[in-house]
């Protein structure tokens, strides 16, 4: 009765040893062979040596904080200040300031009931007054060429006459030939009028575009 006891007890442990055997293989890793064609077809093609596809690549970069941006991608862009375009413009604002100059010079006492002498004509073209009415006539002639050589392509006739750039651009011309008839005429009577004239023609042409 004992020796059955203990062959049932030896049965019972080699059974109870089996089974922990079995679930423990159960929880091994499942790593299967590839058949012996998949095997040559990925070993043909070297699929060993692909990586795999990388979303985090697709992904936007955040934004840097404002430490890690360079201060030089900041930089305040500055146009170069002698350019065609500002030296149009300089030279309108020197013509403005010239004629004042001119309208507020002494000039030379005028000559009544007689033809001035050629010392009194000289006299009158070396004054301060004509030698600053020639230099205000001859920026004006500047302003304007300087307008038609970096500024012809804003001057268009079928945007019409109330267009600013084309009433800056008559305006300027007027003002800059009324200078040199005034120019012209000096010291003859009138001439005056048409400086002042062609000044205030040059002063609008500014103001429109400036």
């Amino acid at each position: 009765m004992k020796l059955k006891e203990s062959l049932a007890n030896f049965f019972a442990v080699i059974c109870l040893t089996v089974v922990a055997a079995m679930a423990h293989a159960s929880e091994a890793v499942f790593e299967p062979e590839l058949p012996t064609v998949a095997s040559s077809y990925f070993n043909k093609h070297n699929f060993s040596n692909y990586r795999p596809y990388l979303l985090a690549q697709n992904e936007v970069p955040t934004a840097k904080s404002q430490d890690e941006i360079s201060v030089t991608s900041f930089e305040k862009f500055n146009p170069p200040l002698f350019t065609g375009s500002n030296a149009h413009k300089f030279l309108g604002v020197g013509t403005l300031a010239l004629v004042i100059a001119t309208a507020v010079a002494p000039k030379p006492p005028e000559v009544e009931d007689r033809a001035p002498t050629q010392a009194e004509l000289d006299a009158q073209k070396s004054s301060s007054h004509a030698k600053l009415g020639r230099a205000a006539a001859t920026l004006a002639v500047a302003t304007v060429a300087t307008g038609l050589l970096y500024h012809w392509d804003d001057f268009h006739l079928e945007d019409g006459l109330f267009d600013p750039d084309n009433q800056h651009a008559l305006l300027g011309a007027a003002g800059a030939l009324a200078m040199l008839y005034a120019i012209s005429k000096a010291p003859d009577e009138g001439h005056a009028g048409m400086g002042i004239a062609g000044g205030a023609a040059m002063a609008v042409a500014i103001k429109l575009t400036w």
